[in-house]
């Protein structure tokens, strides 16, 4: 394998160049496969599987990953095999299939563990803990995060430890924690500006954003969710830039602003569907639904919360399903139910409509 010619891709990974890399590993890996090189062809797979899944397109990476491990049992390559059940795993985890996206992720640990390699480890645990959050399984998703930064950090690995940290800011904000969350993406963001990492750079200013939403500072809040969409419409990551725009006509709605909250909103929705992101699709129904209880349009915010409703239990999104119902309650008997969100162990609480949902 020509190390030489693969820094090359490999830098432009790094650099959030994710078209370019593309074709760099997509040509490197044709030179491979004419001379025979199965390390390289391998890593390359694996590399090409990485990006496609980093810019949200998942079907693409599936097939990256799922080639790599039929060249990876040929070479008897276990190392190689845990790396792509990640990479599986983190896919459907994108697709919002977390049942299956745990069992690939469990699956690569146990690999890990027998070669005892740290670092497969480290990254099982911090991509667990973003799969159990889909779950709504909170408690068990932190743990398993900061299992994950310390032992990054006693990798001496910063920018890993970092996507913990950002990981951690996320679990705080769902769970009530604001101050905690902004501490959290705060400590990354200045990581990955360090590091020069655009992609982790964009990652902390979208949960820097969205924690000051969840502290009623909208106009800060918009400043660092404008900072992520503008280097996320850059680098091409659709999936991460939907969230962002939902956030921004979350702050609108907030301040009352309708019209440019449902324009964010539908926006976000054309995206969600592209991807596949059946989770993203909930967060749209519930939005509207609150755009519709502000317009007085009752039935039409009732359909809103029963697909949102019937999506998310079948899916089993716990944290979204209750939105959904503590929503729904409210829009049937004007009841703010907090204690929806006790019986879950999480403390996000709502005094008044609408809702800001985390």
């Amino acid at each position: 394998m020509d190390n030489r010619n693969l820094k090359q891709c490999d830098r432009l990974r790094r650099a959030s160049q994710f078209r370019k890399a593309l074709l760099c590993y997509k040509g490197y890996l044709k030179r491979c496969r004419f001379s025979g090189d199965r390390e390289g062809e391998l890593y390359c797979l694996l590399s090409i599987g990485d990006t496609f899944r980093i810019i949200g397109n998942f079907d693409k990476a599936l097939e990256a990953y799922r080639e790599s491990i039929k060249k990876a049992r040929i070479s008897k390559d276990d190392l190689s095999m845990a790396d792509a059940m990640i990479g599986i795993g983190l896919s459907y985890r994108g697709l919002c299939d977390w049942k299956t996206a745990l069992r690939h992720i469990e699956n690569a640990k146990d690999i890990y563990k027998y070669h005892k390699d740290r670092e497969g480890i480290a990254f099982s645990l911090w991509a667990e803990a973003g799969t159990l959050r889909i779950k709504g399984d909170i408690k068990n998703a932190i743990e398993s995060a900061r299992k994950a930064k310390r032992s990054f950090e006693s990798m001496g690995d910063k920018g890993a430890a970092a996507y913990c940290l950002c990981t951690m800011g996320g679990l705080s904000r769902v769970s009530g924690e604001f101050d905690r969350s902004l501490s959290y993406y705060s400590m990354a963001n200045s990581i990955f500006r360090d590091l020069k990492d655009r992609f982790g750079t964009a990652y902390s200013f979208c949960g820097i954003g969205n924690a000051l939403r969840m502290k009623n500072e909208p106009d800060e809040a918009m400043k660092h969710l404008r900072k992520a969409e503008s280097i996320y419409r850059r680098i091409g990551d659709v999936v991460s830039y939907s969230y962002t725009i939902w956030s921004k006509g979350m702050v609108h709605m907030m301040k009352g602003e309708v019209p440019e909250a449902s324009v964010l909103f539908r926006k976000a929705f054309d995206n969600f569907r592209r991807t596949g992101d059946l989770r993203g699709i909930v967060y749209y129904w519930l939005s509207m639904a609150e755009l519709s209880l502000l317009k007085r349009h009752l039935s039409r915010a009732e359909r809103y919360l029963s697909d949102a409703l019937s999506l998310s239990s079948k899916k089993g999104f716990a944290l979204e399903r209750v939105h959904a119902e503590f929503i729904t309650r409210y829009l049937r008997e004007g009841i703010i139910d907090n204690d929806i969100y006790k019986s879950y162990g999480i403390s996000v609480r709502f005094d008044s409509f609408p809702f800001n949902i985390p």
